[in-house]
């Protein structure tokens, strides 16, 4: 069944719902089933991080809720298309920071003269004012990362999907940015759904957390995640609910009898 996106003048409960939604591939012997059976909404205006260990599912699902691939059951529904950020940047090196962000609102049919303008409050947003002609090679890591976000903002969508974006960024730049993506949450109400095999950063973002099991992936639990915001990763809550979690996680990873 399809990816629907619900339009965003129409009245939606949830920023996404994901009812019973499976996931198989063709592999050795016949259909490898990689996600079974999962039931997922994301509210309005809700940071949700999605855990698990590696091959568990989690990009996969995320796939399916941008629309990139479809489930082999169950049903998605989003309000509105899906902006997606990645890992890598996927920023396009012979466009500067500003013309990469321009190609989002081209895309998103945003009127030329106006193109400018938003690229430059976007950048601003992601507190990288007076970079708009900077080339992707002139730019750090997390600076990068900034500039993808400006992208994925761009697309003017309610709900954001992050797979894993800061995971390849040394300690220091990756909790900065952090505080940058809670920022930029508060102040623009969006959705979020996040991808992380990092328990830690899960506690350190979200509202709720939620773990997949090993392959096939299911809703293994929920926590909600009461700590207030600014949270750190270091802060003694944090840290006290991330061994909570790490220890079902080890549960679930020695369960499935992966090392």
């Amino acid at each position: 069944m399809a990816t629907t996106f619900v339009k965003a003048a129409e009245s939606v409960e949830q920023a996404a719902r994901i009812e019973h939604v499976s996931k198989s591939f063709p592999g050795p012997g016949g259909q490898q089933l990689v996600l079974d059976d999962i039931s997922l909404d994301v509210a309005p205006g809700e940071f949700v991080t999605l855990l698990g260990a590696s091959g568990c599912g989690k990009s996969t699902l995320l796939n399916l809720v941008a629309g990139l691939d479809q489930p082999s059951a169950g049903s998605i529904s989003t309000d509105g298309r899906p902006a997606l950020m990645f890992q890598e940047h996927a920023l396009f090196p012979w466009l500067t920071a500003g013309k990469n962000i321009e190609l989002a609102l081209k895309l998103g049919g945003v009127a030329r003269g106006e193109r400018r303008g938003r690229a430059e409050e976007l950048l601003e947003l992601v507190r990288l004012q007076g970079s708009y002609g900077k080339r992707v090679h002139e730019l750090s890591g997390g600076m990068r990362q900034r500039v993808a976000m400006a992208r994925a903002l761009a697309q003017d969508s309610r709900l954001l999907l992050m797979d894993e974006p800061f995971a390849a960024l040394d300690a220091i730049t990756r909790d900065l940015l952090h505080d940058e993506l809670t920022r930029i949450w508060a102040e623009t109400g969006l959705s979020v759904l996040f991808v992380t095999h990092n328990v830690r950063e899960a506690v350190r973002l979200a509202q709720r957390v939620v773990l997949l099991s090993s392959r096939p992936g299911r809703v293994a639990r929920e926590w909600r995640v009461d700590i207030p915001q600014p949270r750190r990763i270091e802060d003694a809550p944090v840290a006290e609910l991330s061994l909570e979690i790490t220890e079902v996680l080890r549960g679930e990873i020695r369960r499935h009898g992966q090392h």
